[in-house]
């Protein structure tokens, strides 16, 4: 049995109770992914072998499923207890911790098939969470994507292209926007500080919850920064005091610039003080 630190895998993939390196797996064919994308997915960081937020992320992608009536064959209790024993039978206790569930296996059929057990990936590899004071680098893009972005499914082409998009134009992310109004970047959330203020754009179907995003507004009510939950432009995201990406690996980045132009860096004391709350939590609750 390979147990916790033993030096001998250094990432790991699950299958449905079959586990190995990641490079051996074998998924089959006719699992519905392959065909459809048809499933939901999860991911965040380990520390010391725990991992970050696990109740909150095992809550989203419950919820995911149900919304598109993938009734998840595991437990939330089993589905947590199988994430940790594979966290720990890694190398190192710093890893990204990603699952997925898919509708289940079947001959290729637009319609669900019956009798459906669904199919749980998992994959751990070594990965630190991102340096929270980098500044970083965006550009912004029409958000052509579905009217279902609160579902963390698995159909993620318009992200890949956008997020494609940003790294050859030498930037870290792509901000979506439907008309004026911003949405949320390729595979994180957006925000802004304006007047002493937290902006962050309302958990609708255009935006993903993101589990950073709520860990944000955690933060900001601890220190007394008002938070706004309400839809804002294009044009007041160039002119916001600050403007923040988080996802579950880049807690809180700073943008110093989008298209090409100069942003943010007018509230320089309020960006640290959140960077180093919710640093504070996420080495807190994995120490």
């Amino acid at each position: 049995m390979i147990k916790k630190g033993d030096g001998v895998l250094k990432n790991l993939g699950y299958y449905n109770g079959i586990y190995g390196e990641i490079e051996e797996m074998s998924i089959p064919m006719n699992d519905r992914v392959c065909y459809f994308g048809d499933g939901v997915y999860d991911a965040t960081y380990s520390r010391n072998y725990k991992i970050f937020a696990l109740d909150e992320h095992i809550d989203r992608i419950y919820n995911s499923a149900s919304l598109l009536n993938i009734n998840i064959t595991e437990t939330k209790d089993e589905m947590k207890a199988i994430l940790q024993e594979m966290v720990d039978k890694m190398d190192s206790g710093e890893n990204f911790v990603y699952w997925q569930v898919t509708r289940g296996t079947a001959k290729r059929n637009h319609a669900f098939p019956e009798n459906e057990k669904t199919n749980l990936w998992i994959t751990i590899s070594p990965k630190d969470i991102v340096d929270t004071y980098k500044k970083i680098k965006l550009i912004t893009m029409e958000d052509t994507r579905f009217f279902h972005c609160n579902i963390k499914t698995l159909n993620l082409i318009p992200s890949v292209m956008a997020s494609e998009k940003a790294k050859q134009a030498g930037c870290d992310e792509t901000v979506f926007h439907r008309g004026e109004r911003v949405t949320e970047c390729a595979h994180s959330n957006v925000h802004i500080i304006k007047d002493g203020a937290f902006v962050t754009a309302p958990t609708d179907n255009l935006i993903l919850p993101g589990i950073a995003r709520a860990h944000l507004i955690k933060a900001c009510k601890k220190l007394g920064i008002p938070v706004s939950e309400v839809p804002y432009t294009v044009d007041e995201l160039m002119n916001a005091d600050e403007i923040i990406v988080s996802s579950s690996g880049s807690l809180c980045l700073a943008a110093e610039e989008i298209d090409g132009k100069r942003v943010g860096g007018k509230a320089p004391e309020l960006l640290k003080k959140l960077q180093d709350e919710v640093l504070r939590e996420f080495i807190e609750e994995t120490d």
